[in-house]
């Protein structure tokens, strides 16, 4: 048995499969999200949840994971510019409101990393957790450049990222809601610069408009992370 596993492990560690697994599992779990319509079941969730235990058995390391599914990381760039054309398309709603999009924005940029480098060191955590902390609410290649220039680790940057996306996703809708808040252009800030992409496909779902807003702040709120945190870092 073990000389078979060791036949076949070069072909579960290779591009090709790992892509089709990625993309896979992804792909099923948004068929179960349509399908079953449950907050919990998140796309990502699931693919993690399959993805993680295969590659434990298989006893693929994340190195080699990462370098063979890299193009998906390179994708994720892109796959942000394209909001653009969502955006242009809601163009009229952003004439007037530029000044209070940048501000709400860059306040809860400010917020953002504050409330958890605050929390983080009322816990006892060190500097290097503190800078793959900080950039949490930005997009993944974001928050790996932020975290290698400030000294953190780019592999938990992108785990809190991750986190802060699916959290930001399930409870940014109930909490806006609870708030009474009306406003669609509201709404897609708060979730675009809480939750980056993940916040903004929640947005989508919401409303074309929400989900333009969203993805702007995304934008934004890169740009203001990535000039606050290395003036935070000084201070640290």
């Amino acid at each position: 048995m073990n000389e078979l596993f060791d036949k076949i492990k070069p072909l579960f560690s290779g591009e090709v499969f790992l892509l089709a697994l990625t993309l896979g599992s992804f792909l099923f779990g948004i068929y179960l999200y349509k399908r079953l319509k449950f907050p919990l079941i998140q796309p990502l969730l699931i693919a993690v949840a399959i993805i993680i235990p295969f590659l434990k058995i298989a006893e693929i390391d994340y190195t080699t994971f990462y370098e063979q599914t890299r193009i998906l990381s390179f994708m994720l760039g892109p796959s942000v510019v394209a909001l653009g054309y969502v955006l242009y398309e809601q163009i009229e709603h952003i004439k007037g409101n530029v000044i209070s999009i940048l501000t709400s924005v860059f306040i809860g940029s400010i917020v953002g990393i504050g409330s958890v480098i605050g929390v983080a060191k009322l816990f006892g955590a060190d500097r290097m957790l503190l800078m793959s902390l900080a950039p949490k609410s930005v997009t993944t290649p974001i928050a790996i450049s932020i975290a290698e220039q400030t000294g953190g680790v780019p592999e938990l940057a992108v785990a809190f990222v991750v986190i802060c996306g699916i959290f930001g996703g399930l409870v940014g809708p109930v909490l806006l809601r609870s708030l009474g808040i009306k406003s669609r252009i509201a709404k897609g800030l708060a979730m675009g610069s809480a939750s980056h992409a993940l916040g903004t496909a929640r947005a989508l779902e919401m409303g074309a408009i929400e989900g333009a807003i969203s993805g702007l702040a995304i934008g934004i709120m890169g740009i203001m992370t990535a000039l606050l945190v290395p003036f935070v870092e000084r201070f640290l």
